[in-house]
């Protein structure tokens, strides 16, 4: 008897634990398509893609329970909910520091999305090199008998700093977090580099677009002026075809 109850409870929690992970499923749909709409319309509007990649991620039941008895946390959705914010992620990878401004503006101006947290470890990089602008936002869902407003994780960074960390993390998990001080100095070398890189690519950009603007200013002057004489002459022809009609 005592195993049949414990087998429905166990059913029981796995149906709610399923649920409760749909929502966050939900949550990253909603904030991917606002960044695929903000992606079409700044193609658009300026000709420039701000945005070179986007990924997405679920925590895992296993990771969440596995955090929650390292935090020492309440077993409970409702305390799991409040207290984990980090259970919807999504990392965006741009070419450039400034885009990574540009597009944490865009989404917190979405009246629909609620700005909870904002960590700049680029203004303010950690101790072992690291950047990345990290915000945790609050976006609802409409189900279909209530809404509901989870938390999503969004880093944003250069395609250098997301370089450095795939490989500073794949070296972390090689060494099972032991890693030998001489690699640490080296890390910190390379992130010191990679943060050089996006401050040079950052003035070859600008340059290029100062460039490309004054080309566009001189091409259309040009055109005024082949233009200038015989804008007024259509206009005269048109007037007279219209009297000599009536």
């Amino acid at each position: 008897m005592n195993t049949n109850i414990q087998l429905n409870k166990l059913k029981a929690m796995a149906d709610e634990l399923k649920k409760f992970m749909l929502i966050y499923k939900f949550g990253l749909d909603e904030m991917n398509t606002k960044i695929g709409i903000l992606k079409e319309e700044f193609q658009m509007i300026h000709d420039y893609n701000p945005i070179e990649h986007t990924s997405s991620r679920l925590k895992s039941p296993e990771s969440i329970l596995g955090k929650i008895v390292r935090k020492n946390m309440e077993p409970s959705l409702p305390a799991i909910k409040e207290s984990m914010r980090d259970i919807a992620g999504i990392r965006i990878t741009c070419s450039f520091r400034s885009d990574i401004y540009r597009i944490k503006e865009m989404l917190c101006n979405q009246q629909d999305i609620e700005l909870v947290e904002c960590k700049d470890y680029i203004e303010n990089p950690k101790k072992n090199g690291y950047q990345s602008l990290h915000l945790i936002v609050k976006v609802p869902v409409f189900m279909s008998d209530r809404v509901e407003k989870v938390y999503v994780e969004i880093q944003i960074r250069t395609i250098a700093m997301d370089f450095w960390a795939s490989l500073e993390h794949k070296i972390y998990y090689k060494y099972d977090n032991a890693v030998p001080e001489r690699l640490t100095v080296e890390l910190k070398e390379a992130a010191l580099a990679a943060s050089e890189l996006d401050r040079k690519m950052e003035a070859l950009h600008q340059e290029v677009r100062e460039l490309k603007s004054h080309d566009e200013d001189k091409m259309m002057e040009l055109h005024l002026e082949k233009n200038h004489f015989n804008i007024p002459r259509k206009l005269l022809e048109m007037v007279s075809n219209d009297i000599e009609e009536k």
